[in-house]
């Protein structure tokens, strides 16, 4: 199973920006980023695959930025204008298995996760 390896996150005021990466052990299909606040469910945010078709929650949509660099195995997500309710634990997912209709913004869709890192944005 890869591995993955979270990085940046933090606290920020509203309107503030904040990035993340992620670097994966091994070859991917589908990364991306979901969250979650503490007795929610997890919630996606954005996917991409390696041919860098993305896919953004519609909550994100035009304030986040997902990149890709597949000879790095890493995903990077640019978070600009952030809001209150961005507030979450920040997840990088990855799976194997190539989808025949696409990455999907579904955890059940991913098989490995990394440990998680907190985004705080304050009012």
């Amino acid at each position: 199973q890869v591995q993955l390896v979270e990085s940046g996150g933090g606290s920020v005021q509203s309107g503030g920006s904040l990035n993340l990466s992620c670097v994966a052990s091994g070859w991917t299909s589908c990364m991306g980023w979901f969250r979650q606040v503490e007795g929610k469910e997890r919630e996606g945010v954005v996917v991409i695959s390696r041919s860098l078709l993305d896919t953004y929650s519609d909550s994100v949509k035009d304030r986040f930025a997902i990149s890709r660099d597949n000879a790095k195995n890493l995903i990077s997500l640019r978070m600009n204008r952030l809001k209150p309710e961005d507030t979450a634990m920040y997840y990088c997912a990855s799976s194997e298995s190539v989808p025949w209709n696409g990455c999907q913004l579904k955890a059940a869709n991913f098989d490995s996760w990394g440990q998680g890192t907190q985004v705080t944005v304050s009012s």
